[in-house]
């Protein structure tokens, strides 16, 4: 298994010396520095998974180092030391871009749990989103397809309401982005919105995160910490992969649907709130209320406002459209001036392919194909080979599922095995190889079963 490399930062050298002895123990790679401006410098040369960052540091605090380590590298799990316990505090944390805080004087076994939800669940458990004109979205709102064009009718009518929407489709197909055009649109839209993926944190650690827990709830719990409910107050919560969810978890949801209130664990105060529910889930939800694996009456009060959002095989009418997007938006990451042309042969090439990945892989692909193209232009030599050996067994599927679904995965498990294999299991190299992100290969490593 790849280890986890560890960057401690703070301007306190027994801090320092205390969280690299434990954690090494645990057997993370630990570095550390003294201020922001080290850290950053050790950031940029060394591979570093996960931050643990002290707030107050001379030279550069600790706020001004998390925004230049995001602008480097958004996917890098971050903890920030904080000496304040507030809900306030941890909002303003999680808006800069941190995954997590931990509030002094902490016991070493909250930063422990802390890493572990980072480690486990690829640094995207959950994350804050404020209101943003997102360019991303805006885009979305232009699509050429009949069937988008009518669900951002319905998503901008159900934006006015507080009702609770269910967003299904498949991994990719753009969930995320029309929850927060949700949020966007309504009028809790000056209001936090707060994103977890349920299905990237372990139940034992979602309740606490979800809901919160008193000061001696569980070991490590050395003071009180709010949940996600109460940082999402007056504005809204996006569920995501909801179907994974345990079904203990499921009823303290669904009284949080029913009642508007829960209680933090280990507590007894209930807790009141106002936060607008949108879930989401690639799973079909009825099927598992049949296998008795989700509950009959969470599932309808999740299901008020059902919106189901179409593979990108059936709105062929905007991949030209998301091509030219994503090449401009790839080349203002890369710092190009201009974004690069593709040519007409990689282009109907692109537009043939069935993507099985969906917006998240054309995405991907794009990003790919810029960094490894050498001209202005991006040829067909640039594409991935299994898109180019999938083109010349090319069938129109319009009229029925593709037969080279099978096929394509078995070749793309196989590249990515071999990229795995090269660069001796470090998945960050893999990922900088096969030209993704590494929260992409996480998601692929899930797909095909190859978590170690």
């Amino acid at each position: 298994m790849e280890q986890t490399n560890i960057l401690v930062v703070d301007d306190e050298l027994n801090v320092r010396q205390l969280l690299s002895k434990i954690l090494s123990k645990e057997g993370y790679r630990v570095y550390t520095a003294c201020d922001g401006m080290e850290g950053l410098e050790l950031f940029q040369t060394t591979n570093i998974d996960i931050i643990i960052s002290d707030i107050k540091m001379p030279k550069m605090n600790g706020i001004e180092f998390l925004h230049k380590v995001k602008e480097i590298e958004p996917d890098v799990g971050f903890i920030l030391i904080t000496a304040f316990a507030t809900t306030e505090t941890a909002i303003d944390a999680l808006k800069s871009g941190a995954q997590d805080y931990v509030t002094k004087p902490f016991d070493f076994s909250e930063i422990l749990t802390a890493v572990k939800k980072l480690t486990i669940s690829g640094h995207h458990g959950y994350n804050y989103l404020s209101n943003q004109n997102n360019s991303r979205e805006g885009f979305k709102e232009k699509s050429k397809s009949p069937k988008m064009q009518k669900i951002l009718k319905m998503a901008k009518q159900v934006a006015g309401t507080s009702a609770t929407v269910l967003l299904t489709g498949e991994t990719g197909t753009g969930k995320e982005v029309i929850s927060s055009a949700i949020h966007r649109w309504s009028s809790r839209c000056d209001n936090p919105l707060i994103k977890v993926n349920c299905g990237a944190i372990p139940d034992n650690l979602l309740e606490s995160e979800l809901f919160g827990y008193e000061k001696g709830a569980f070991t490590g719990a050395v003071s009180s910490k709010p949940g996600r409910f109460e940082f999402a107050d007056t504005g809204t919560i996006f569920l995501d992969e909801i179907g994974d969810i345990s079904p203990s978890l499921q009823v303290k949801l669904l009284r949080v649907l029913q009642e508007k209130s829960f209680e933090r664990l280990g507590g007894l105060k209930s807790i009141v709130t106002d936060v607008r529910i949108i879930a989401a889930t690639n799973k079909n939800l009825l099927k598992e209320v049949k296998k008795g694996n989700f509950r009959e009456d969470l599932y309808y009060r999740l299901n008020v406002v059902p919106i189901h959002l179409p593979p990108l095989r059936e709105r062929h009418e905007d991949i030209e459209d998301l091509i030219n997007y994503f090449l401009e938006s790839s080349a203002n990451i890369s710092g190009i001036n201009k974004p690069k042309i593709m040519d007409n042969d990689a282009l109907e090439c692109l537009k043939r392919y069935n993507w099985p990945g969906n917006i998240r892989e054309l995405e991907n692909i794009i990003e790919r194909c810029v960094v490894i193209s050498s001209g202005s232009r991006i040829n067909i030599d640039c594409l991935p080979v299994e898109i180019r050996e999938s083109d010349k067994n090319y069938v129109d599927f319009d009229d029925g599922e593709p037969l080279l679904n099978t096929a394509i995965d078995t070749k793309e498990k196989e590249v990515i095995q071999k990229a795995l294999q090269e660069c001796n299991g470090n998945k960050t190299k893999a990922a900088l190889a096969l030209g993704i992100s590494r929260r992409s290969l996480h998601r692929k490593l899930q797909k095909y079963e190859m978590i170690d």
